[in-house]
């Protein structure tokens, strides 16, 4: 398995001399400041390869490039958004980069509303709270379709919750949902949410699916000739929020994505927290299932709570069994080796991590800190090297 760890560039306040002292050999970052659906320059794409290479890692997987709302939303005249990702796909490889990991959860990326709860022994972890976040859509937003995706019990605490909220704490449950956005683009105060919402009506399960199998025709092939990997991120949280549908949460739905476009180019970025926040998922089962699609894999934990809250967990202590796990990657990269793949390594990262130590006085991306998440690169180390042995 190939260490990997993600850098947000100009934004990450993490510097690569810092990264270099983890060990890790591989960098996975993206063009965060690009808008999405424009195209990225070779020069850009060049310029930062030289960045990392100069660091002494190399670039390999991106994470991500974006697939525009419009796309998701099936909305207007898309060819010029298809062309400008087939072209973002062209420059990426003439530099060698070569896996795309991507995501087709609607308006938000992964949501949280909780980006520094409490943990043992002082560190702070992502957490997501089904009693903020119902207390949010729907004494926030005002959406009042949310009452019916809640059941009682969570729909009476998230009242008494924002009964007694201050303005503060509310202006902080909006920026820690906003805050899974990366980059510097769609960030939405309230209003601003209900429009993005607003453009999206309508958009059932069966109308994002069809939105996603137009995408994987219009790129798949592109991938397929320039010898590129794409790889869907799991949804994250793996349930529909917001009233929006996530058709990306579970093994069946790994099971449309690879079935819907059938080649080795349309592949599957491996998340098990995401999975594992889902309690009907069994996490090593599913990569079992899906191995031979996996072109990247990230490793985190969560724990659960029975109505539907759950927070990152240690690499090794949450809900999902990660030696099972990595052990399923470690046979899948065998049967790679044994087929004569000269690229049958995975590349994977320690995926999130507590704030812990010298990370709770930086000023760090949310749940992308330096201390939490070496020891988690420490401990996945340990149980890969043990599992190898």
């Amino acid at each position: 398995m190939i260490e990997s760890w993600r850098w947000y560039g100009e934004f990450d306040t993490i510097s690569l001399s810092e990264v270099a002292q983890t060990g890790t050999r591989d960098i996975v970052t993206a063009l965060h400041d690009i808008p999405y659906g424009e195209v990225w320059p070779v020069d850009s794409i060049a310029a930062r390869k030289r960045l990392i290479q100069k660091a002494g890692f190399e670039w390999n997987v991106v994470e991500s490039l974006p697939v525009h709302e419009r796309i998701k939303r099936g909305e207007g005249d898309l060819a010029q958004l298809f062309a400008n990702y087939r072209q973002s796909m062209a420059n990426l490889a003439s530099e060698g980069v070569k896996t795309i990991c991507y995501n087709f959860m609607p308006l938000l990326d992964w949501t949280r509303t909780d980006l520094a709860a409490p943990v043992s022994n002082g560190a702070t972890c992502l957490r997501f709270d089904a009693v903020k976040m119902a207390a949010f859509e729907i004494h926030m937003l005002g959406r009042r379709a949310a009452e019916d995706d809640y059941p009682e019990g969570v729909r009476h605490r998230a009242a008494a919750w924002f009964q007694q909220a201050t303005e503060n704490d509310r202006d902080a449950l909006l920026a820690a949902i906003m805050a899974g956005l990366p980059g510097a683009f769609e960030r939405y105060d309230v209003t601003g949410l209900r429009n993005a919402l607003n453009s999206c009506a309508g958009m059932d399960r069966a109308a994002l699916r069809a939105n996603y199998h137009r995408f994987l025709q219009e790129v798949v092939p592109t991938a397929e000739e320039l010898g590129m990997r794409l790889c869907v991120h799991q949804d994250d949280p793996p349930r529909d929020i917001l009233g929006l549908p996530r058709i990306v949460s579970t093994g069946d739905d790994l099971d449309w994505v690879l079935n819907a476009y059938d080649s080795p180019a349309n592949g599957v970025t491996f998340c098990a927290g995401s999975l594992g926040a889902n309690p009907a998922n069994d996490v090593p089962a599913i990569a079992a299932k899906v191995a031979k699609r996996i072109h990247f894999v990230h490793l985190r934990n969560v724990r659960k709570d029975p109505n539907g809250s759950f927070e990152e967990a240690a690499h090794l202590d949450g809900d999902t069994d990660m030696v099972a796990l990595v052990r399923v990657i470690l046979q899948e990269e065998a049967r790679r080796r044994d087929t004569g793949r000269s690229d049958h390594n995975i590349p994977f990262r320690p995926d999130h991590g507590h704030h812990m130590l010298s990370d709770l006085t930086r000023d760090l991306i949310p749940g992308y800190p330096l201390i939490g998440r070496l020891k988690g690169l420490a401990e996945l180390r340990g149980v890969i090297r043990a599992l190898s042995s």
